[in-house]
């Protein structure tokens, strides 16, 4: 009788041992090349999600409702991209472009434009439900047209920048990670540094980030960045400088001295990184070659100022005199990408724009057309304005993080810029795999652990038992951008698997629908609501 109760107590504990190692998760992606984002070396491991959180990493014989095989494949944390201007995002919730090239996570907010009522961001997000996980930084731009109305070029009033402390204050309690600055736009751009220092000291009480598209990215870009460094000095604030580029000939080779700059301000005790995307041209509206005197006022005082001859007269000079300062001949580096009052200009530069429709490409003409297109609701355009061998330097920083700096994109509107289709995958398709520019561990870490870190987004960025399983598969050897600056409408190609929270958004190349992102709400510890 001892002998077989033995035998039933082993074979109790064999089954015991098989129902536990059958233990059933809802993802296991098996025989991958993890890169975990910590910038270690790669590995080869088994790894499995339950409950939207990564469950085990290593060698995983369990079973799984999802199993993908990666062999051959690389395995890596879902892409963060801290600079995006995905602030529609609740209106088209699917976020294609960004997520077919492996981002998981992105900010809005950037530029100092942003949803004044974050609250009712996150509660639009979460009613409509998104693809992917949204941050939003609060924009300075937006707290200073609602506090100061339509009267620009001034200091705010007391009563003026209490208002808008109190609304960058609401803006933080209400989950946003930081505060932005787009200080080559209205009405930033006639504000001085001390108003900023005071925003910023409400954005770091609650640990919020400093991010900024700064006043200057030619050759006076070391005024633009002490700017940053005082901002962050005095404000005692992390600061993001936002999408780093040297513009325009006159600047061009000098990264190097840029970023010893930076350097110099982390030695001395500053928080300062900066971001980057892939490519030797911008993007912004048209408005940008045209002085930001002339929109003082806004709309209404810009067309009574290029009716007024004299007045004209005096924008056309300082448009002419930016020209030479930028080491330019002319405007053909501007292209239009949207232009909605004559869609037949999309895509032309802005000399073939004025030789269309002007007969003549010459400068007068196509300041002529510039301050046509503005008159009659302006266009977005892609800017020609950079280096490679800039880009390069900047790129291989090790606190340079990947950000797109583009918005939702419809397939088939306008010319846009093609960063907002294949920016993640350009970067590891050219300057990882083809020109070696970064290894991929790397370019892994800039795009995960690195902007996770930075902005303190907890329990992402890394793969690790326990994170959130924001999971992106990818094959080295294919993935690639294949939008262009003339076809830009293509998506990444070389990633058949992404995965939000565990839920798979990509699967064999193709969105599933699924709306898996959560609303990153940042609180006052420093934790997120979502960890």
């Amino acid at each position: 009788m001892k002998q077989y109760f033995g035998l039933l107590v082993c074979l109790l504990c064999i089954l015991r041992a098989t129902a536990l190692c059958a233990e059933s998760f809802d993802v296991v992606i098996r025989h991958g090349r993890v890169v975990d984002g910590s910038g270690n070396p790669a590995f080869f491991a088994d790894l499995a999600v339950k409950d939207g959180r990564i469950a085990e990493i290593g060698r995983i014989s369990g079973s799984a409702k999802t199993e993908v095989d990666a062999k051959g494949l690389v395995v890596a944390p879902g892409f963060i991209d801290v600079h995006t201007h995905a602030d529609e995002i609740a209106e088209m919730p699917l976020a294609e472009n960004f997520v077919r090239m492996g981002v998981t996570t992105v900010v809005v907010g950037n530029c100092g434009g942003s949803a004044l009522d974050v609250a009712k961001l996150f509660r639009e997000m979460e009613a409509t439900n998104v693809a992917i996980n949204v941050a939003t930084l609060v924009g300075h731009n937006t707290v200073r047209q609602k506090a100061m109305g339509g009267s620009f070029d001034r200091p705010p009033t007391p009563a003026e920048l209490s208002t808008m402390k109190s609304l960058v204050e609401q803006a933080m309690k209400d989950g946003a990670v930081g505060l932005s600055t787009g200080l080559i736009y209205l009405p930033g751009v006639f504000s001085k540094t001390d108003e900023i220092i005071e925003l910023a000291k409400v954005a770091s009480a609650y640990d919020g980030i400093y991010t900024s598209h700064m006043r200057y990215e030619d050759t006076q870009i070391y005024k633009a960045l002490d700017e940053v460094f005082r901002i962050a000095r005095e404000a005692h604030i992390r600061a993001e400088v936002s999408h780093i580029k040297l513009s325009g000939p006159s600047s061009w080779g000098q990264a190097d001295k840029v970023l010893a700059c930076i350097e110099k301000a982390r030695a001395e005790g500053l928080d300062v990184t900066q971001d980057q995307y892939a490519y030797t041209a911008s993007s912004t509206g048209i408005s940008q070659l045209i002085p930001e005197s002339a929109f003082d006022g806004g709309r209404p005082k810009f067309l009574e100022r290029i009716a007024d001859p004299k007045e004209k007269a005096g924008i056309v000079a300082e448009m002419e005199k930016g020209l030479s300062q930028k080491g330019r001949k002319d405007f053909s580096y501007a292209v239009i990408a949207f232009y909605r009052h004559d869609k037949s200009l999309n895509g032309l530069n802005i000399a073939e724009a004025a030789k269309a429709k002007r007969g003549s490409d010459s400068v007068a003409d196509q300041i002529e057309m510039i301050l046509e297109i503005q008159k009659n609701g302006g266009a977005q355009g892609v800017f020609h304005g950079m280096s490679e061998e800039d880009l390069q330097k900047f790129m291989r920083h090790p606190n340079t993080m990947i950000a797109c700096d583009s918005g939702l994109r419809k397939m088939g509107e306008g010319v846009p810029h093609p960063r907002g289709y294949g920016n993640n995958a350009r970067v590891l398709g050219r300057y990882v795999r083809e020109l070696n520019i970064l290894k991929l561990e790397d370019a892994i870490r800039k795009m995960t652990s690195l902007p996770a870190n930075t902005f303190h987004f907890k329990g992402r960025g890394e793969l690790h038992e326990g994170n959130w399983a924001d999971i992106v598969v990818f094959d080295p050897a294919k993935v690639s951008d294949l939008a262009t600056f003339n076809d830009p409408h293509h998506y990444a190609v070389g990633i058949p698997y992404v995965f939000v929270n565990g839920v798979a958004v990509i699967r064999n190349g193709e969105h599933t629908g699924a709306k898996a992102g959560q609303a990153l709400r940042h609180a006052c510890d420093s934790k997120l609501v979502s960890e």
